[in-house]
């Protein structure tokens, strides 16, 4: 991997300089991406845009800033990107700033602050090498300023045509995959939060390790279809699974429960009218693992515990202990209290309630043993 150190004038930085809004923001003779399409708005508050400018009006230096080579003659801003865009803003008219008690836009400044802005050198380590080589160096440098998130380091390795459009599906503030899932899935488009749920589903899916596999692999291709499409059969399996939506069902792991699930055949109508059972069950402590266990269910004779059943009070168990003579009613044999569990004589999944009638203590080992303890 090869790492430069460079002095790169404002006025250089600020040639060709054009903010297009969430269609990215350019610079350097269009040469330079400050801020890629779809990344992210700027954050910096006017007080920390002032201490930019101050700092550079006056000539002491910067933090390093850092851009990455995407290809012959074009450039990235991995981090810096606050900074830049404070200068940048001010010398396009966008900013106004107090020096000495004074207001000013750029144009007002005296000639000396003026040379002393435009002729001022950020310092720049510009990095060239393979995918895996950078992105492990930018895991490193990551360190300053507003952080990136980790999908928006994939992003600064992984550029091309396939990111482009997933970023035009995935990460804009008024996206088709946030219109589509809002009610479902959490995430900010902006900072690339949804891009990366669906990344981690459709690895998860294809049987991959890593997200950076998939996007080393699809880097290339026009356009992604193939995540687009996966999502979209996420969200329409939901709905049709769950015709009736409920405010639990957003932040759910919905692209892993597709994975798992999703060959199976499900009944609409027995989903919902157990999701309204389940729902009114005083039992249920977790209404939100009620989707989960639902689709689990069947499979899984501990799914259950996805919905944290009210658990039999400490005071009841004991006294149903002593009456029991610290006998487990299964094995008859004799154990101390912490040897034991309280249990649903009648399982909770049969009608069993947690009350003291229906409790009875049993041994770990056989608690352990039944088929249906819930």
């Amino acid at each position: 991997m090869r790492i430069e150190l460079c002095k790169i004038k404002v006025k250089d930085v600020f040639d060709g300089f054009i903010d297009k809004g969430e269609d990215g923001v350019f610079a350097y003779g269009g040469k330079l991406t400050i801020r890629p399409p779809y990344q992210r708005e700027f954050v910096y508050d006017l007080k920390q845009q002032e201490a930019v400018l101050h700092t550079v009006l006056k000539k002491f230096p910067l933090n390093t800033m850092y851009w990455v080579k995407t290809a012959d003659d074009e450039y990235e801003v991995l981090d810096g990107q606050q900074r830049t865009l404070s200068v940048m803003q001010f010398l396009s008219h966008k900013l106004q700033i107090t020096v000495d008690g004074k207001a000013y836009y750029n144009d007002s400044l005296p000639d000396d602050l003026y040379d002393n802005l435009m002729d001022y050198e950020f310092m720049v380590y510009i990095c060239e090498g393979t995918e895996s080589e950078k992105l492990d160096w930018f895991k490193i440098v990551n360190v300053a300023g507003e952080e990136l998130t980790p999908q928006e380091l994939r992003n600064s390795v992984y550029t091309g045509a396939w990111l482009s459009d997933a970023k035009r599906h995935f990460s804009k503030s008024n996206c088709a995959a946030k219109g589509l899932s809002d009610k479902y899935i959490t995430g900010t488009p902006i900072r690339q939060e949804l891009l990366e749920k669906a990344l981690k589903g459709i690895v998860e899916f294809k049987g991959l390790k890593k997200i950076e596999d998939y996007m080393a692999a699809h880097k290339s291709d026009a356009d992604a279809d193939e995540l687009w499409q996966y999502f979209q059969d996420v969200i329409h399996w939901i709905e049709k699974i769950f015709p009736k939506y409920n405010k639990k069902m957003k932040g759910l792991d919905w692209c892993h429960l597709y994975n798992k699930y999703h060959k199976n055949t499900y009944n609409s109508s027995v989903m919902k009218a157990e999701v309204d059972r389940l729902m009114a069950d005083d039992e249920v402590g977790k209404p939100a693992g009620i989707y989960e266990y639902l689709l689990s269910k069947d499979e899984d004779p501990f799914a259950g515990k996805l919905l944290q059943l009210r658990a039999f009070d400490e005071r009841d168990k004991r006294a149903k202990y002593a009456e029991q003579g610290g006998i487990c009613p299964i094995c008859h044999k004799h154990f101390e209290y912490e040897g034991m569990a309280g249990d649903h004589i009648k399982p909770w999944s049969k009608g069993g309630k947690t009350e003291p009638d229906n409790l009875q203590m049993l041994c770990k080992d056989c608690n352990g043993k039944k088929s249906d303890k819930y």
